[in-house]
């Protein structure tokens, strides 16, 4: 009788097991059914970037051959990832150390190549430390949320902009978040005011906002910073290696690198390469290394990976001219949308956002973009950026040519109608 019950009660489990299955296999059909609906869901073309013809890729469409077309919206910025310096970089250090870094810093995956970076990277920003991370969502989201699960009663200050890594350290963390409007700082002012005097306090922001193109007032919260006992956390993923006189970001162009208490950024933009880190004082860098799970618990960046990115931020440092070129282009893209007629939002930087408002109108006229022009310019949609603010986020690079900015002119004439007829 006994086992007849427990076969019964096996039954039963399994048969609960294969509901809740069937359940939520059912709730993200429906969930992704809805994303299709709303022109949101998230396709991902197959490009394969031609090194020594960048920006240049060929787009391995669906049913048909592979096709050239020109990228408008890599974050390789200044083509640092095809540079033979930093190609040849990481193929010795492939010949010398493998090709995965073995473990985690603690468990034999730490090389000289990663304290070599973790140093040059620290003078870089005039800081006396810094630290690793594979990625720069890791970096940010590991370090925000060490840092601000530190000392009890802790509140962050978050620019209503800031990146979804940023916002999900935050979260994870003990602290109170407070929500300033974007670059606002009468409203960052009154949010520090109320907080009192006693509560240990963080500012978070970014440098350069990667869908609005423009800049934050570095000295100016940096003097609320000292105003209100608060430390400063800077994202810098977007200028590192574009801005300053060595290429180190807007903290270094403004010359507040000095007041700024956390510089974070990326290897995977600017220089070109993978992964993330943070610099700043010794005693917060090295607390974040021995209580950050994101560091602690993940696999370290392949020594290769570590030797080439070394090698862009020393070209990076000595390459004026290329940093110039960027500006450049990014200033002939500008007035070439504007003789044109065409739209685009205020940018103070090198991205360049064109407002196509709609999720499936963004999605409709950057398919057509690239099926027609062979141009491939991502659309940006919610969650990315509010609902009604979609856009197309153009980014010349060094290597844009000025007939390439006229082809990409002449193709948005001839598509954002489509988003008006939509």
């Amino acid at each position: 009788m006994a086992r007849k019950e427990d076969e019964n009660a096996a039954r039963l489990i399994y048969a609960k097991a294969m509901n809740t299955r069937h359940t939520l296999r059912t709730h993200c059909a429906r969930h992704l059914d809805t994303m299709r609906a709303e022109g949101r869901y998230r396709d991902f073309a197959r490009l394969e970037k031609i090194a020594d013809r960048f920006p240049l890729y060929r787009w391995h469409q669906p049913g048909g051959a592979p096709r050239e077309i020109t990228v408008w919206s890599a974050n390789d910025y200044l083509g640092m990832g095809c540079h033979p310096a930093v190609r040849q970089a990481a193929a010795a250090a492939i010949a010398a150390y493998g090709a995965g870094a073995g473990g985690t810093r603690n468990i034999s995956g730490t090389s000289p190549e990663h304290a070599g970076l973790e140093a040059e990277l620290a003078a870089w920003h005039g800081k006396p430390a810094a630290l690793l991370f594979g990625s720069g969502y890791v970096a940010n989201q590991a370090s925000l949320l060490a840092l601000l699960s530190a000392l009890p009663g802790m509140i962050v200050f978050s620019d209503a902009m800031n990146h979804a890594s940023m916002i999900d350290g935050m979260r994870r963390s003990p602290a109170q978040r407070r929500i300033w409007r974007h670059n606002d700082l009468a409203h960052l002012e009154e949010l520090l005011r109320a907080a009192g005097p006693a509560a240990p306090k963080v500012i978070a922001l970014e440098s350069v906002y990667s869908m609005e193109g423009d800049v934050a007032p570095l000295h100016a919260v940096c003097d609320l910073a000292e105003r209100y006992d608060a430390i400063t956390y800077l994202d810098e993923v977007h200028a590192v290696g574009l801005y300053g006189v060595t290429g180190a970001g807007i903290a270094e162009r403004d010359g507040a690198a000095s007041r700024i208490d956390i510089i974070q950024g990326t290897l995977a933009k600017g220089v070109g390469v993978v992964g993330g880190y943070i610099a700043g004082e010794a005693e917060l860098v090295d607390y974040v290394r021995s209580t950050a799970g994101g560091l602690i618990f993940t696999t370290s960046m392949p020594p290769a990976t570590a030797a080439a990115a070394r090698a862009s931020i020393r070209h990076i440092q000595q390459d004026t001219a290329l940093r110039d070129r960027l500006a450049e282009r990014a200033a002939a893209l500008k007035a070439a949308l504007d003789r044109a007629g065409l739209p685009r939002l205020p940018s103070e930087s090198h991205i360049v956002p064109v407002p196509v408002p709609g999720a499936e109108a963004c999605r409709r006229v950057a398919r057509q973009l690239l099926e027609r022009h062979g141009l491939y310019i991502t659309p940006i949609n919610y969650p990315t950026v509010p609902r009604g603010t979609e856009r197309l986020r153009l980014c010349a690079t060094p290597f844009h040519t000025d007939a390439m900015i006229g082809c990409l002119t002449a193709a948005l004439r001839d598509v954002l109608p489509l988003a008006e007829a939509a």
